[in-house]
């Protein structure tokens, strides 16, 4: 049985290197190579170092290594993992080939250079390791050309994007020796174990992504030079407007580099022919800013550029930086207001005015490109969908956003414009099929070269949207629905504004407890929103707060706390899945449930001193409790390091980079775990559900808490005091540390004094009022809620 305990990395660059960092996040040691230096630096020759040094010999892979801890965005989910990835050399380590059971060659993008590293490889590796080239569109065949049969069996294509670690998409790409059994593998191991969106892709330059996405990029940079628009009017309409990333064209290409988008459009250019070579043919001007080099972020400056606090746009024809300006019509606005993206596309794509003109010109000859590659680059068009949503960033892929803006009326539009609709598009509307993608009783179709076929989805893949449609739900408010899951397991969705927790959101808590405590064998708590949940309304408590309805606000932190506890003490499992952003109230959703499963990007944190108050709804007592439990008893027990600890991770409003961290955090602990593909995490989440109740759950059982007391609570304040006589915190922010410190030390009693957990509820809600009265707790509300960010005050 095919199994990967142990890889190497060849090739220690920026991809190089991300790639060894995803693999120690997933726990699987590393040997990251590359050359041995020809020269020694500065800094080894005054420490009196030669070249057979191992330290020298071992020097890129060392310093490509150590960039990770700083790199931004984090490659690691924890700064430890780095000690899973080992420096080595290609001359001296390359018999450590035979240890490992994946090998990834990520060197120079040179076909000759890359045969011979191949050729060294196939001399150390042992029969039955799988090898793959993280080339991003050099043949993989002819990467194999000589090699020995057993190597060849074992040899594909893993293209993984960048940076490794967050972009989805794996494009797997076989040669005609690759076993079957090795793709599959392959193909299993990339979603289960990396947690990626794997797409099989044809041995085509650039594949799938790259060839689509390069297309649509000059397509793009074309229609900007043809219509007069400026570098930040395309960006206006090319980011979520029209359901693609905020860094829309410009910004995009920026951060990729002009250098490494320039390679990647050439290497299309060099092997195809007629009109698809021109759109690769890259435009004059962009050549001229890779001679001033000015490829974009990593040089400071390439379509934009930052003077002060100000970002400038380039003017490609004067080469001159000016100010950015954006695109203003009516279509926006009706965009805007247009519910759902089909509909907002819909308004932009046909719209008679610059912005229409724009989004039709881009939009057409990338949906017309993606169809003719069918059945060169992949044999299926859910490949070339999936590709561009987990590779680009597209909310719908070229066929999904085709049917959006209305396949017949489509064509007949481009066709007036004297743009070649392919033959199988025409014949597939003859036939009277309308549209590419078809759901029937919850089952999901896609048009495949004259019939629908059912899409094989992954049954570790939960939609909640078509599960909704077909099943229906058991009950839902205008904040959450709960949803039988199948498996006597009940699911609670929030989706209210930003799923932030209100009174309607508790009220559903209560009946799906209620309800699964009569008739299921436990409770998802989970959602497939943009993020798990920001918080509590914040809107709402202001709005009470400017009212002087503190009343109001008491009966709200109360149901809260009535409910968080309900949770914990439910006789049936509760599991709670967040990822993204979980934030505040979110966090403090998680911390009583039997169990976290968490997506391996979970941002969480007790975040509640950025606007001025504190955690009201048990996070305090939880994330105690939470740390209480994973101290070590006996001799060396501390009760103040733990009670330190907490007010610091509080009172700082640190937020986790990953779940990994989230468990550094303490937010999660030894019942907790972590999914590494976001696509399964409801499965997962399920799945412990199950396992918990068939393990015989029973929730914990109520005990005292021991807290610090006043000596702990003096101690707390030392700290805050020394910050702010050095004038690093505000008064305000003084105000609030004591009401925190106040409330996890337990109040007025002796040092070790056990309490109950009503007790320290009370503390909590009692300092939650008191802060949230504050006019500049309230300025701190307000400027979070219009500015998006918090206030120091």
């Amino acid at each position: 049985m095919q199994r990967i305990k142990k890889a190497a990395v060849l090739g220690s660059g920026v991809m190089g290197a991300g790639i060894a960092a995803h693999l120690a996040n997933i726990g699987i040691p590393v040997l990251l190579m590359d050359i041995v230096p020809s020269v020694l630096n500065e800094d080894e020759v005054k420490k009196g170092l030669t070249l057979e040094d191992k330290s020298v010999r071992n020097r890129l892979a060392t310093t490509s290594i150590q960039k990770l801890v700083t790199q931004k965005p984090a490659p690691l989910t924890v700064k430890e993992n780095i000690e899973r990835i080992m420096a080595c050399n290609l001359e001296d380590d390359l018999h450590r080939l035979s240890e490992v059971d994946w090998i990834i060659e990520v060197v120079v993008e040179n076909l000759p250079i890359k045969q011979k590293v191949f050729a060294e490889v196939d001399k150390h590796r042992k029969n039955g390791s799988i090898i793959s080239s993280n080339t991003s569109g050099i043949s993989v065949e002819a990467m194999a050309e000589g090699r020995s049969e057993d190597f060849r069996r074992h040899f594909l294509g893993t293209h993984f994007f960048n940076p490794p670690r967050y972009l989805k998409l794996l494009e797997v790409i076989p040669t005609k020796d690759t076993k079957t059994q090795v793709l599959s593998f392959m193909k299993r191991f990339g979603e289960d174990i990396l947690g990626k969106g794997v797409v099989e892709a044809k041995d085509t330059p650039n594949f799938i992504a790259n060839r689509i996405g390069t297309y649509g990029l000059l397509v793009t940079v074309r229609e900007m030079i043809k219509g007069g628009y400026s570098v930040g009017e395309v960006d206006s309409v090319t980011g979520p407007l029209i359901g693609r990333p905020k860094s829309a064209t410009f910004r995009t290409l920026d951060v990729v580099g002009l250098d490494t988008f320039v390679r990647v459009a050439k290497n299309v250019y060099d092997q195809v022919e007629g009109k698809e070579k021109e759109v690769f043919d890259v435009p004059i001007f962009m050549g001229e800013m890779l001679e001033n080099g000015w490829f974009g972020s990593k040089s400071g400056q390439g379509f934009y550029k930052k003077e002060g606090s100000s970002i400038l746009q380039l003017n490609y024809e004067t080469f001159e930086y000016e100010e950015k300006k954006k695109l203003v019509s009516a279509s926006i606005e009706l965009a805007k207001q247009s519910k759902g993206i089909n509909n907002r596309l819909k308004a932009l794509v046909y719209a008679d005015d610059r912005v229409g003109s724009l989004i039709q010109s881009i939009t057409m000859p990338t949906l017309l490109y993606s169809a003719q590659l069918l059945g060169v680059i992949t044999d299926n068009i859910l490949a070339i969908d999936d590709a561009m949503k987990w590779g680009f960033g597209w909310e719908l892929g070229p066929f999904e956003l085709w049917d959006a803006i209305g396949v017949r009326k489509s064509i007949e539009v481009m066709e007036q414009r004297g743009l070649e609709v392919p033959v199988w598009v025409k014949e597939m509307v003859e036939k009277g099929y309308e549209t590419f993608y078809r759901n029937e009783n919850g089952k999901r179709f896609f048009y495949h070269f004259g019939e629908y076929r059912q899409m094989r989805q992954s049954p570790k893949v939960i939609d909640l949207k078509t599960y909704k449609e077909v099943n229906g739900v058991i009950k839902k408010n205008s904040g959450a629905s709960l949803i039988d899951l199948g498996d006597d397991v009940a699911l609670l969705e929030f989706h209210s504004k930003s799923n932030a927790i209100g009174l309607d959101i508790i009220q559903m808590i209560n009946f799906a407890i209620n309800e699964v405590e009569r008739n299921y064998k436990g409770l998802v708590i989970g959602n497939q929103g943009k993020n798990f949940c920001v918080g509590a309304n914040l809107g709402m408590i202001l709005m009470e707060a400017q009212d002087d309805n503190i009343f109001e606000i008491d009966l709200v932190v109360k149901h809260f706390q009535q409910a968080m506890m309900r949770m914990k003490y439910s006789e049936k499992p509760i599991v709670v899945a967040p990822f993204g952003m979980t934030l505040g109230g979110g966090a403090e959703l998680c911390l009583p449930a039997s169990s976290i499963q968490a997506s391996s990007e979970t941002y969480m944190g007790l975040v509640e001193v950025g606007v001025g108050l504190i955690p009201g709804g048990g996070g305090n007592k939880e994330l105690y409790i939470k740390q209480l439990n994973n101290m070590p008893k006996g001799a060396d027990f501390d009760l103040q390091s733990v009670a330190n600890k907490v007010f610091e991770t509080i009172a700082m409003a640190k937020v986790s980079t990953s779940a990994e961290e989230a468990r550094n955090n303490q937010y999660l602990d030894k019942n907790d775990n972590i999914s590494v593909n976001s696509d399964h995490l409801l499965y997962d989440a399920k799945q412990r559900v199950i396992t918990l109740h068939d393990e015989g759950y029973q929730p914990p059982v109520r005990r005292k808490i021991p807290v610090v007391g006043e000596t702990g609570y003096a101690t707390l304040l030392l700290g805050a005091q020394a910050m702010y006589l050095s004038g690093a915190i505000s008064d305000h922010d003084l105000k609030i540390a004591k009401k925190l410190a106040f409330v996890i030390a337990g109040g007025r009693v002796p040092f070790g004094t056990e309490v109950d957990e009503q007790y320290l509820l009370d503390l909590e809600k009692e300092a939650f009022l008191s802060l949230v009265v504050e006019s500049k707790s309230q300025q701190r509300m307000q400027h979070m809620l219009v500015k998006g960010k918090p206030l120091r005050n």
